[in-house]
C-alpha cells in the first residue's frame, strides 16, 4: 500500500493487487462494525477490569487484535459517528454536533460514507440500532433493523448474515448501551463497593452508585456481541468476516465524554481480521476513528481513488505490537449539544499532548445529562472545590493552551504550556495543529489570526 505519512493523510492509494479486485467483492469479504455508546477504555475484562464481565469482547480480543492507543476524534455521539462512517474529521464533513432534535447538525451532501461506498462496490448493507447522523441519503443503508436489547437485535440480523447470496454483507451494529440512563438486565447488577473508580472520577457514594449501573449496561452491550459471534459461527461466516468493535466516545461522566482529555477520547478498539496469521495480539499503534473507513475499504479490496480521506488503513499493522510510524494522532471537537460551543484541537504523541481551547474565554459547557448526574451534583453538594484530581475551577475555566507530559502526568493535571522549559515543545505542537488544520480544510484555522 502506498500512502502519505500519518500526519499527512489527505488521500491514500490502494496497491495494484487491491486495484485488481475491481468493484465486485467476494462473498468472503463481510464486515461487521460494532459501535457501543459511551464505553471507557478500561471498562472491559480484556482491558484489565476484573469486575465487568465482557465475554464477547474478551473472545474477540483473543481471536484478533486489541489496541491500547485508539482514539475518537471528537467526544460527542453524532459527530464521532460521522467520522466513523465518512473517514473525515467532522469539521470537514459538516456534522459539527448532534443530529437529533433542535441541535440539527448535518453532514454535507457531497460526503461519501461507508455504507454508500460499500453498496456501490456490491455489498448488502444494514444498520442495526442507533443511527444518529444526517442526512439519510449521505449515510444510506439498504436495511434498518432494531430491537429491544442488543442480544435481541443481533437475532434480527441473522437473516442478513445467513442469506444465500454471492454478495458480502456490511452490518453496522450500534447499541444504545452503555449510554445513560444505563439500561441493564436484572442479572447485570453490581454492588457499588465492587466497582473500580478510575482516577479521573471522584470516589464518592454517588459516583460508585452510578458506576455500578454503568457496569451493568456495559455487560448488556456485550451480550449483543456474544450473540453475533454465535450467529457468525453458526452460519459459517466467522471465518470470512472482519469484525471491528469500538466505542463512539468516552464514558458519560464529567471529565470524560465531551472533553478531549484522555478519558473522553482514548477508547476500546478490538479488531478481528479473519485473514490474520496471529491472534491475541496487543498493539500500541495509535489509531483514530478516521482510520476505520480506509481499513474497511482495504479489507473489501475496494478502490478508493478520488476519495478525500483523513485516515489510513491499519489492516497492515494488526499483527504488530509496536509498529513504526503510528505514533501521533489528532482530534477536533466543536459541539455536543447546540448550546455547547467549545471548539478544541488536539495533537497527541507518545509523550506530549497539546489541547488548543479556541473558546477559552467561555466557561466549559456541560452536557445536560452530565450536569444532572448524581456524581457531579454530589460533588457540588459536598462543597468540595475538587473533582477527582482536578480543581472544579480548572475544569470550568480553561486556558488557551493545555500542554501535558503524559509520561509523568497521565491524568493531565499539570499544565506545562507556560513552562519556559517546554517553550520549544509548545511551539512545535502549535505548528503541527496548524498544518493538520490546513490539510483537513478546518474552518477554525482562522482563529489563529482572528481570535
Amino acid at each position: 500500500m502506498n500512502r502519505n505519512n500519518r500526519a499527512g493523510m489527505t488521500f491514500f492509494l490502494l496497491s495494484p493487487l487491491l486495484l485488481l479486485a475491481g468493484n465486485v467483492p467476494a462473498a468472503e469479504q463481510n464486515v461487521l462494525l460494532y459501535v457501543v455508546d459511551d464505553q471507557g477504555s478500561t471498562d472491559a475484562g480484556c482491558y484489565g477490569n476484573p469486575a465487568i464481565k465482557t465475554p464477547g469482547l474478551d473472545a474477540l480480543a483473543a481471536a484478533g487484535t486489541r489496541f491500547t492507543h485508539a482514539f475518537c476524534t471528537t467526544a460527542s455521539c453524532s459527530a464521532s459517528r460521522s467520522v466513523i462512517l465518512s473517514g473525515q474529521y467532522n469539521h470537514a464533513n459538516g456534522q459539527y454536533g448532534h443530529q437529533h432534535s433542535y441541535h440539527h447538525f448535518s453532514s454535507f451532501q457531497e460526503v461519501k460514507s461507508m455504507p454508500v461506498l460499500l453498496a456501490e462496490r456490491g455489498y448488502r448493507t444494514a444498520s442495526a440500532g442507533k443511527y444518529h447522523v444526517a442526512p439519510e441519503e449521505v449515510y444510506h443503508f439498504e436495511e434498518y433493523l432494531n430491537g429491544p436489547s442488543p442480544a435481541q437485535m443481533a437475532d434480527k440480523c441473522r437473516d442478513l448474515i445467513a442469506a444465500d447470496s454471492d454478495k458480502p454483507f456490511f452490518l453496522y451494529f450500534c447499541t444504545t448501551e452503555p449510554h445513560r440512563p444505563f439500561k441493564r438486565e436484572g442479572s447485570d447488577t453490581f454492588d457499588p463497593a465492587d466497582v473500580i473508580v478510575p482516577p479521573y472520577l471522584p470516589d464518592t457514594p454517588e459516583c460508585r452508585g452510578e458506576l455500578a449501573k454503568y457496569y451493568g449496561s456495559v455487560q448488556r452491550a456485550d451480550a449483543g456481541l456474544v450473540r453475533l459471534i454465535e450467529i457468525l459461527k453458526e452460519t459459517g461466516h466467522w471465518t470470512d468476516t472482519l469484525v471491528i468493535y469500538v466505542s463512539d466516545n468516552g464514558i458519560a461522566f464529567p471529565g470524560a465524554k465531551t472533553t478531549l482529555y484522555e478519558p473522553g477520547m482514548r477508547l476500546p478498539c478490538v479488531v478481528r481480521n479473519p485473514r490474520a496469521a496471529k491472534v491475541g495480539v496487543v498493539t500500541d499503534a495509535m489509531v483514530t476513528w478516521a482510520d476505520l473507513l480506509p481499513t474497511v475499504l482495504e479489507f473489501a479490496g475496494a478502490p478508493a481513488k478520488g476519495l478525500s480521506l483523513h485516515g489510513r488503513s491499519f489492516l497492515p499493522v494488526l499483527e504488530t505490537e509496536h509498529p513504526q510510524g503510528w505514533d501521533e494522532i489528532y482530534a477536533s471537537h466543536t459541539f455536543h449539544e447546540i448550546t455547547m460551543y467549545y471548539p478544541m484541537k488536539v495533537v497527541r504523541g507518545r509523550k506530549y499532548k497539546l489541547i488548543w481551547n479556541i473558546a477559552h474565554g467561555l466557561d466549559y459547557p456541560f452536557a445536560s445529562d452530565l450536569f444532572a448526574s448524581a456524581t457531579w451534583q454530589g460533588v457540588l453538594a459536598s462543597g468540595s472545590d475538587t473533582y477527582a484530581k482536578r480543581k472544579i475551577d480548572a475544569y470550568l475555566h480553561r486556558p488557551k493552551f493545555e500542554l501535558y507530559d503524559l509520561e509523568s502526568d497521565p491524568d493531565e493535571v499539570v499544565n506545562l504550556a507556560d513552562s519556559p522549559e517546554r517553550a520549544e515543545v509548545l511551539a512545535e505542537l502549535k505548528e503541527k495543529i496548524k498544518a493538520f488544520q490546513k490539510r483537513t480544510k478546518d474552518p477554525w484555522i482562522l482563529k489563529w489570526e482572528h481570535e
